[in-house]
């Protein structure tokens, strides 16, 4: 269904309640990406207050993305059955009510418990609120334009969370908790006056109930194996068993999805080249970055003696210029098409993080780390927001919360994969020695591996350069067989007209 803003949007001048609404939407995936990263830098404070193993701490972090990448796709699919609307202010109320929790307990289990439910109710707002964007504001400009203030929000959410865990943990851990409830408390407020309402997909199939489970099972799962990879022995038995066990509950869940009349995931979506490269591009992406991170923070703190604040500040050009970036990206995708934006970001990206390696136990911020954070920044701001455009675009209304989870959900699992890996990696080669130059040499391949992430990132994203005309777009089809008048119609117009991936 067309929210009944569109035809405000149609408009280059928005709507006091258009720009509102987005508004709302930006503040929740604005929270969902903080609360990814601020908790990293409070870890210690946590575990010294709280009495924590570092196993323990490691599931303050693991319980949200378990929550947040292993329910997605239920997330997303929730959205479009029951109302994107209903779905979206409540789970941002048990998102607020979840962070005033966190700050509160004063146990490990408790904090844990809050975290994955943080996570869960993340998992629900962010493919909703994606999807009530691309629902409300009209494919092109326009809804490029509300992407890119979105997207922007959500990545600069992500960079800035660094610099404000940095500054609340010097106060209390605690705060970084209760930050986002506020907030959350505020956006919803002004959601259930802003957000326009929508009705539930009518579908004759009803809910495809055996899917949801699955589904999320082998998601839960997945995330769960990946997470526990490192720890437990990625050749250990537990570990084989637990991605056979993925491997057959996908299997399951794909013969369901080809079955049912009313799917979880409509399987056709994927075979839109666009839609491939965008879903692999958000792994490849994200997952590079969050590797990048983890290894930065632990050089800066650990190596170089940099507190917590130094390294959230050393990180601040990158979100500074992803947050001014918020307004041009659109017009950028409009003039280029999303894959030569995202082939450029991808290409930023690989540079920033081989310009790295050059890094040593003496500290060049100016001439070494400053290069790299400004092209990841650069990069942060044209790829993100183009990956949520090329992965909408062309998608009908019902579907959005389907392909804004999908999306989403390859976002934090190659986050949690690529992570696994990076620290495998370093872990694997840090066998020469505690010297402060042994860790530094342990790190080298790791960020090896996260370059390489990357430049597989950009080689997915090159094929669909050969488009010719951005302004174009592919709708995803419905049906294997397609209308013999429209065939015929378009094999008549082969040759004259190039159509973007």
């Amino acid at each position: 269904m067309t929210s009944p803003l569109t035809a405000s949007a149609a408009h280059e001048r928005w709507t006091p309640r258009l720009w509102g609404t987005l508004l709302v939407l930006c503040a929740a995936m604005f929270l969902d990406a903080l609360d990814v990263s601020m908790v990293g830098v409070a870890l210690p404070s946590i575990g010294s207050e709280l009495d924590l193993s570092t196993s323990t701490l490691q599931w303050i972090v693991s319980g949200y993305i378990l929550g947040y990448g292993g329910l997605l796709l239920l997330g997303g699919r929730t959205a479009d059955l029951l109302g994107r609307r209903r779905v979206f202010l409540i789970a941002l109320g048990v998102f607020a009510l979840a962070s005033l929790l966190g700050g509160l307990v004063d146990s490990g289990p408790l904090l844990i418990a809050s975290r994955f439910i943080k996570g869960l109710s993340a998992a629900f707002t962010a493919p909703a609120g994606l999807s009530i964007i691309t629902t409300t504001f009209a494919e092109g400009p326009v809804r490029n334009r509300a992407l890119s203030i979105y997207t922007t929000c959500a990545a600069t959410g992500f960079s800035m969370g660094l610099v404000l865990s940095g500054l609340l943990t010097e106060a209390s851990w605690r705060l970084t908790m209760l930050l986002p409830a506020p907030i959350a408390l505020i956006a919803l407020i002004a959601g259930l006056k802003l957000i326009p309402h929508s009705e539930r997909e009518k579908k004759h199939g009803g809910y495809d109930v055996p899917g949801a489970v699955i589904g999320t099972a082998s998601m839960l799962l997945l995330v769960f194996t990946v997470v526990q990879a490192p720890e437990a022995g990625w050749t250990s038995a537990r570990t084989l068993l637990s991605f056979l066990a993925v491997a057959v509950l996908l299997a399951v869940f794909v013969t369901i999805e080809q079955r049912t009349a009313s799917p979880l995931i409509r399987l056709g979506v994927l075979r839109s080249g666009s839609q491939i490269r965008a879903q692999l591009g958000a792994m490849a992406f994200f997952g590079s970055y969050v590797g990048f991170q983890f290894l930065v923070t632990l050089y800066m703190q650990s190596l170089l003696g940099w507190s917590a604040l130094q390294t959230a500040l050393a990180f601040l050009p990158a979100g500074a210029l992803v947050a001014l970036s918020a307004t041009k990206i659109g017009a950028v995708v409009d003039r280029f098409g999303t894959p030569r934006v995202i082939a450029t970001g991808f290409t930023l990206l690989v540079i920033g993080y081989a310009l790295f390696l050059r890094i040593s136990l003496t500290p060049h911020y100016a001439a070494v780390i400053l290069p790299s954070m400004l092209l990841l920044g650069a990069a942060c701001a044209l790829v993100f927001p183009s990956l949520n455009i090329q992965a909408t675009n062309g998608v009908d209304d019902d579907e959005q919360g389907m392909v804004s989870g999908l999306l989403n959900t390859s976002i934090q699992v190659g986050g949690a994969i690529f992570l696994a890996v990076v620290t495998a990696v370093v872990t694997a080669n840090g066998h020469g020695g505690s010297s402060p130059q042994a860790v530094l040499d342990s790190f080298r391949p790791g960020l090896v591996v996260v370059t390489a992430i990357a430049l597989a990132g950009l080689l997915v994203t090159l094929p669909g350069l050969r488009a010719r005309r951005p302004q174009q777009t592919v709708l995803v089809a419905k049906s294997a067989q397609e209308d013999e008048s429209v065939q015929a119609e378009r094999e008549t117009a082969e040759g004259r007209v190039a159509v973007r991936d």
